[in-house]
């Protein structure tokens, strides 16, 4: 496994230090940014670069917050914990004890330690007792299984599915053609008219604090008779003959205790991309917003997604640096409004955290399936 190490060094040198080799001893590959080499790349870039590639990130929370980048109004370690959990990788957190942390540094602990979104944190005194708990936590991780578990229907889920719902993107998108997915919870009896009425008033804050949204975006809450809806504006300059990555663009909760996200595509100016490589990272990250939200706390649900056909989407590879110059659209010839994904399975809410990808890749796999029928 490569195993990245995240933390402020200030007041964690040596605490740091003992890392590499005893990770190293163990068969995996240490990555932290004391290693990195003279790079081209902007320095968060190479850091949150080095996170994706790696398998698990281990923090430690030391009594220092670290400089505020005003690039994104938080540390680098704070930045890379929220792309930790964007990403779904698995997180071992060590907190130091018998040291005085500074306010802004309480105040990340609070978020990484929350209840509904955070992750339970071991804690130590001394190196040495920090390298037997990192050990232990590695071969923990090691000797898992699958975190998912399915069970089968007994009969078909009462999915809403937005396309055919609100033919209109709530927030005016038209060129965009958007994916959906949508979570259920399994046997959920709904929401009261007081239940949802305090979702609502959390909708927004819920949507901002899970952390996969930039400060800069826009946010704004649309409500109709059996829905809340936040819509989330772009915060890119949108250059049409350039190619744009997908990003969320809605979350949706419903009454019956559905909680629907919307994203755009990637794109570039020959219209939307599905992409069989990048599909499922799209769902991944669709999913674990959704977990983030901290409304769905147990039980199973029902995942499923689809994409209009009445849009210039095509299969091809996306390319960030260059646009194609020819495409097939996905609704040329055909009659088909949307292609879906039609669940028969439930599965257990890991789906929203460490095993969102692997939902997502099935999630791809079934979509695509239908493209070719």
């Amino acid at each position: 496994m490569r195993v990245f190490i995240s933390s402020v060094r200030k007041g964690l040198e040596e605490e740091r230090d003992s890392l590499p080799g005893l990770i190293t001893a163990l068969g995996h590959t240490p990555v932290r940014f004391e290693d990195f080499s003279a790079q081209a790349t902007p320095s968060r870039e190479a850091c949150l670069a080095a996170l994706e590639s790696a398998d698990v990130c281990i923090l430690l929370l030391g009594p220092n917050y670290g400089h505020v980048f005003p690039e994104t109004g938080q540390s680098a370690t704070h930045d890379e914990w929220v792309h930790a959990q964007r990403l779904g990788k698995p997180r071992l957190v060590y907190r130091k004890n018998g040291v005085t942390f500074e306010p802004d540094q309480h105040k990340f602990t609070r978020i990484v330690e929350a209840y509904a979104t955070g992750v339970f944190r071991d804690s130590f005194s001394s190196s040495v007792e920090l390298q037997t708990k990192v050990v232990q936590g590695l071969r923990e991780l090691e000797s898992k299984p699958s975190p998912l578990e399915f069970r089968r229907l007994a009969q078909k889920s009462p999915l809403i599915w937005i396309a055919n719902d609100d033919r209109k993107n709530s927030f005016g998108s038209g060129q965009d053609s958007l994916l959906e997915l949508h979570v259920l919870p399994v046997d959920h009896p709904g929401y009261s008219a007081r239940e949802m009425d305090r979702f609502i008033d959390s909708l927004v804050s819920r949507v901002r604090e899970t952390g996969y949204i930039e400060s800069g975006q826009a946010l704004k809450l649309l409500k109709s008779q059996d829905h809340a809806a936040v819509s989330i504006e772009s915060d890119r300059h949108r250059a049409w003959d350039k190619p744009q990555s997908g990003e969320i663009r809605e979350v949706r909760l419903y009454k019956t205790g559905q909680i629907s996200t919307r994203a755009t595509l990637h794109r570039d100016q020959m219209g939307s991309i599905l992409d069989a490589e990048v599909l499922p990272k799209q769902f991944a990250e669709m999913l674990r917003l959704t977990g983030a939200l901290g409304i769905i706390q147990q039980g199973h649900v029902v995942v499923a997604a689809g994409v209009p056909a009445d849009g210039l989407i095509s299969v091809d590879t996306f390319d960030p640096n260059r646009s194609r110059s020819r495409a097939q659209p996905l609704g040329f010839g055909r009659s088909v409004g949307v292609y879906r994904t039609e669940p028969d399975e439930s599965v257990s809410l890991a789906a929203l955290e460490n095993g969102a990808y692997e939902v997502g890749s099935d999630l791809s796999r079934a979509l695509f399936n239908r493209l070719s029928t």
